[in-house]
């Protein structure tokens, strides 16, 4: 440990990086991750998919143009420990509000800055995500490990429960030209961003705690079903997986990020966890349906399992699924690893995308994609 070190991070293989505390004097473990995002910090540790996990953010500078209100993505931070190369606290920002330091701090929120971050980063791509944590020096490591090994690992875990509402809330609905759809979603740990933009185009939402029934939803007044992002395993989500299943065929439905997921394991498709996910706002993906490529945000650790088993899709064409509810057709590919990034139900109205087309952060290639859903239930 350097001279000046004031904390440290801590994997579960027990791979150390020294650095400087700098948020609220506590420790926390979790699965330790990356993002790719040069900005959008505030947006990242606000985002409920973040729910039981420490970031590492890859860009080297964080906090440099502070915090404000606008930018929170639900009612509180869900990331456990921030890990940055040079963290800075400036307010001088017009739209900043708070340093973003002095907000970690507020927030109860550990950090660490003065992290060889890009070393950090290699090693979780080389060893996988992994259990980790960030502590205080005066923390002995036999200590640390201790706490590491008593978290629960990320593959088999219901987050879901952890960040959705304890009771259903309605959202927008003003007069629209287009005309009114409502939209009803089960809130797994939907970001403040896909309410504003589906708001903006149209729709009034509602969203649903995550252990709302299909026979309680199908009693609404929905044009629609949403299925949202959120944190943990689709796989340990069998009871929203059932719900799903009750509401396809029904009304159209369409989901993203974790909701993608969701709604293939509710067709009889299959989910694995990759080996580091796609966290970031720099991901290319193929729509072979336009042909474009479009440079997206992504937050998810799980992918949906290929045709032909395994993860890659080799071909840039529209292969196709057998499900429960009839066949299914690719309909986005990530260029990085060849996963899929989204898919259509051909005999029911349902599809997916697995990155967030709400851009918050990230770019904006994707926002279409809320047009196109709405436009498909006002059709329909």
């Amino acid at each position: 440990m350097t001279a000046t070190a004031t904390a440290y991070v801590l994997l579960a293989d027990g791979t150390r990086f020294d650095g400087i505390a700098c948020g609220a004097d506590t420790h926390a473990v979790g699965e330790v991750v990356f993002t790719t995002g040069m900005s959008g910090y505030q947006e990242s540790v606000t985002d409920p998919s973040f729910a039981g996990q420490l970031i590492t953010f890859t860009y080297p500078h964080i906090g440099n143009y502070g915090v404000c209100e606008a930018a929170m993505e639900s009612d509180r931070i869900h990331a456990r420990a921030v890990i940055m190369r040079a963290a800075t606290n400036t307010e001088d920002a017009p739209t900043a509000e708070r340093g973003w330091l002095d907000w970690l701090v507020d927030c109860g929120v550990p950090a660490i800055t003065d992290v060889d971050t890009r070393a950090l980063v290699r090693h979780i791509r080389e060893a996988g995500s992994m259990p980790g944590g960030v502590f205080p020096a005066s923390m002995s490591e036999d200590e640390a490990r201790q706490r590491i090994a008593a978290e629960p690992p990320m593959t088999g875990r219901d987050l879901a429960r952890e960040v959705t509402p304890a009771e259903a809330t309605v959202h927008g609905g003003a007069p629209h030209p287009s005309g009114l759809v409502r939209v009803h979603a089960i809130d797994t740990g939907i970001k403040g961003s896909i309410v504003r933009h589906l708001v903006q185009r149209g729709a009034q939402v509602t969203l649903h705690p995550c252990t709302v029934s299909a026979e309680e939803l199908l009693a609404t007044d929905a044009d629609a079903f949403f299925l949202a992002n959120g944190p943990g395993d689709p796989a340990a989500l069998d009871h929203v997986v059932e719900t799903v299943r009750g509401l396809i065929g029904r009304k159209p439905v369409w989901g993203i990020c974790l909701g993608h997921q969701l709604l293939c394991r509710a067709v009889g498709l299959e989910t694995t966890k990759l080996p580091f996910g796609h966290r970031g706002g720099n991901h290319p993906v193929k729509d072979l349906r336009t042909q474009r490529i479009e440079i997206t945000s992504q937050n998810h650790g799980f992918a949906v399992t290929a045709p032909a088993g395994g993860v890659r899709i080799e071909v840039d064409e529209p292969v196709r699924w057998e499900t429960d509810f009839g066949a299914a057709a690719l309909t986005h590919v990530n260029l990085y690893d060849r996963t899929v990034e989204g898919l259509e139900l051909l005999d029911v109205e349902s599809a997916t995308v697995q990155y967030h087309p709400e851009a918050g952060p990230g770019p904006n290639d994707a926002l279409y994609q809320f047009d196109r859903f709405l436009d498909a239930v006002r059709e329909a």
